[in-house]
């Protein structure tokens, strides 16, 4: 339920976005409406809480499978959870766990929404038999609370790792179906030995997925502690890691059954594993050729990310299906672009490095990417900054089965435009090229798109400022490929001025005579 919360997404969604012929609500009307969704999703969340306590007709709680507490958390400070709505919401019985704190006037007091949304948790897990996934910023104490009556419970996704401490155990005694972990975050000095405790005390070889979302400090004890679930964990995601974790990234060698690997570097300066830990590099290089079951792979920001990858890609045993790797300059990866020509069998890719226009980089980057004939997703950011009409073109022919294509490049002009319409499966085209279109040429492309291109985005974002729309023409393309696959039109100048969305202007805008316009 909380993926689709008016809290949580503002009321927007994809259907909006794509349905340019909708007239837009006013400031006004919005407002209405988005007070109306915030009264009813409170609504929703005090039944919740009353079914728990069997005031309620029907004993929601007891189906629930997944509760998000910190989307309960963003209802609760949202600044239209206020007056007739919080009164609503607190009326009778729920009013005594509402918890307030006092500021910096002790005679003012605002509600302790963090607190608060834990309390009203004690409520509602105490009746959830069914409950399987549990997120949100949950305290220690009440997480201790909760596990001994959750015996289905197979994910947290928790904002403080701190949470875990001393739930080892009782995971390992209450939650046999237990295998997923989500962290947010865990900046205290002592996180690597605790939470290498909590891996050590859970049920040996029953974690299957670790992903942390942001700052840790784990170390060479989480990672060490890791083995001991090495035949189990298949899916390990690590968004900035530590120094310490960094230096100490060959003790994951146990880890061999791993589909899904993502890693960034989160230090600054980035580690130099290459040359300044070079036995602790030689021996991440090895552990990563001896996961042969690797189908997605993620390096961010490594200094020597191109290397290690490109070992990977050399294994004939190993099959890539999603690769992604960022934070790279194109005059140190000459070998990397080689090998990509090894994984054919690559859906997705996404390059996001630093260019070259001499020497034989681009050649031999376009040369591999034109064997990867199985590829539905490319995403180019900035290491495709010198792509010309000619590269571009060879792409879109080499390459029949892309769905979505993100790409730079430099002085694009309507020639690309055959040979990419072409791309019968092709949902969205972001051209962050230097281009030079013209309103027929891209009329022309809009023309030829077929069925399967249903829903369309076709998104120019660096126009050449001497290649401006008229607005007629704006509207024209708008509307005919809005008619024709259903789809939407962006157009934006190199200056980053945004032109039109919609019927509206939006933002500062670019006149044909060069002036800035609001």
């Amino acid at each position: 339920m909380h993926d689709v919360s008016p809290v949580t997404d503002r009321g927007s969604s994809d259907a909006d976005m794509s349905a340019p012929e909708r007239a837009k609500p006013t400031y006004k009307t919005r407002l209405s409406q988005e007070e109306v969704m915030i009264f009813r999703w409170a609504q929703l969340w005090r039944t919740i809480t009353l079914s728990a306590t069997g005031r309620t007709l029907f004993p929601y709680a007891r189906y629930i499978r997944t509760l998000n507490l910190g989307d309960l958390e963003a209802l609760l400070v949202d600044a239209r959870f206020k007056d007739r709505v919080s009164a609503m919401f607190f009326e009778g019985e729920l009013k005594k766990y509402k918890i307030q704190t006092s500021g910096t006037d002790k005679m003012l007091t605002r509600m302790d929404a963090g607190s608060t949304s834990n309390n009203l948790g004690d409520i509602i897990v105490t009746s959830t038999p069914m409950l399987e996934e549990l997120s949100g910023k949950v305290e220690n104490d009440a997480l201790r609370r909760w596990i001994p009556k959750l015996p289905r419970l197979r994910l947290l996704n928790l904002w403080y790792g701190g949470a875990l401490v001393g739930a080892g155990p009782l995971l390992r005694q209450h939650c046999p179906a237990f295998k997923t972990i989500r962290l947010w975050g865990w900046g205290h000095e002592d996180a690597d030995s605790k939470f290498a405790d909590f891996l050590n005390e859970i049920t040996p070889q029953t974690l299957e997925s670790l992903e942390i979302f942001s700052y840790a400090l784990f170390g060479a004890e989480t990672l060490l502690a890791l083995g001991c679930h090495r035949e189990a964990l298949t899916e390990l995601k690590l968004d900035f890691l530590s120094v310490f974790a960094m230096q100490s990234l060959n003790l994951l060698a146990g880890c061999t059954n791993l589909t899904t690997l993502l890693l960034t570097d989160g230090t600054i300066p980035q580690v130099d594993l290459k040359n300044e830990y070079n036995d602790v590099f030689l021996e991440t290089i090895a552990w990563l050729k001896s996961c042969k079951k690797l189908q997605s792979v993620t390096i961010r920001k490594f200094r020597n990310g191109q290397d290690l990858i490109a070992q990977i890609l050399l294994e004939d045993d190993i099959h890539l299906t999603n690769l992604e790797l960022m934070g790279y300059y194109m005059a140190d990866a000459l070998a990397f672009h080689q090998a990509l020509s090894n994984q054919p069998s690559l859906q997705e890719l996404h390059l996001k490095g630093d260019s070259d226009e001499v020497g034989d980089g681009v050649a031999t980057l376009v040369e591999s990417l034109c064997q990867l004939t199985n590829l539905t997703t490319l995403r180019l950011q900035n290491i495709s900054d010198y792509f010309t009409d000619e590269v571009i073109g060879r792409l879109a022919r080499s390459l029949p089965k892309l769905e979505e294509w993100y790409t730079s490049g430099w002085g694009v002009t309507d020639a690309i435009w055959p040979d990419v319409a072409k791309l019968k499966s092709l949902r969205r085209l972001d051209m962050a090229a230097l281009s030079r279109f013209s309103a027929n040429g891209i009329l022309d492309f809009v023309l030829n798109l077929g069925p399967n291109n249903k829903g369309l985005v076709l998104a120019i974002m660096t126009a050449d400022v001497d290649c401006d729309l008229h607005e007629d023409e704006h509207n024209m393309i708008r509307e005919t490929i809005a008619s024709r696959v259903e789809g939407r039109f962006e157009f934006q100048l190199q200056r980053g001025k945004m032109l039109y969305e919609g019927d509206e202007f939006c933002g500062d805008t670019i006149d044909r005579s060069g002036h800035i316009r609001v």
